[in-house]
């Protein structure tokens, strides 16, 4: 059975690419801050057939990150990364003259550092797997410049750049950085509270369309979710 390890699990488009995983026979495991959430989805995963161990904490946490990477080794090691975990830094999102500094340095540590961290931790794992891979959670606000999405874009864009450097650090690794595009998710919700949220997509129907960097082996690079469900089979 391949691993992978997937934070941010206990909801949202972590929790959906968990299932999916779970339901093409990986093994997995699963990181989030609430234990009694996280503990959902592995019950859930479980029953879909894979071998889960949940191990809930922060992300941000050095001694967290190095339990999850030794619970996928005790699991036969590492064949996928997903680095989903992340935090808005304010919510309802503020213009860059309001946003807290206190909370601009808690996202930059959630959604830059500690992915970093977590794959200086993996390598060993990954670059021992038969098709290693690391998929890090983009967004558009990387790329795009809308009001109020300054911070956290700000991490996203951070990520983008340390994806890229990756895959050319690493060519035996396939690393991908992907936008999921907007879903209906408690993130989006507590961004911006008073957009209506009824026809975004959820979480469930965003994931598919990520397995097709795992079907096809696509090579590193960046990639949204709505070109690779445009051109899945």
């Amino acid at each position: 059975m391949p691993v992978a390890i997937v934070t941010g699990a206990s909801r949202g488009l972590g929790r959906a690419l968990a299932l999916a995983l779970a339901g093409r026979g990986w093994d997995l495991v699963l990181d989030a801050r609430t234990p009694s959430v996280l503990e959902g989805t592995a019950r859930e995963a479980g029953r879909l057939g894979a071998g889960v161990v949940a191990v809930p904490g922060d992300i941000t946490d050095a001694g967290h990150r190095a339990e999850l990477v030794a619970a996928a080794k005790g699991l036969g090691g590492l064949d996928l990364l997903v680095n989903n975990a992340g935090i808005l830094g304010v919510e309802p999102l503020v213009t860059l003259e309001e946003h807290p500094l206190d909370r601009f340095r808690a996202a930059l540590e959630t959604n830059l550092v500690a992915p970093l961290g977590l794959v200086q931790q993996a390598l060993p794992l990954l670059r021992a797997a038969p098709a290693g891979a690391v998929l890090d959670i983009s967004s558009d606000a990387a790329v795009e410049a809308y009001p109020t999405w300054g911070g956290y874009g700000a991490t996203k864009a951070g990520l983008d750049l340390l994806s890229g450097v990756l895959a050319v650090e690493e060519p035996g690794l396939r690393v991908w950085w992907v936008d999921p595009g907007s879903m209906r998710t408690r993130m989006l919700a507590a961004a911006e509270p008073d957009e209506d949220l009824a026809g975004t997509p959820a979480p469930e129907e965003v994931a598919p369309a990520f397995l097709r960097l795992l079907d096809e082996r696509l090579p590193s690079g960046r990639y949204t979710a709505a070109d690779l469900a445009g051109v899945a089979r």
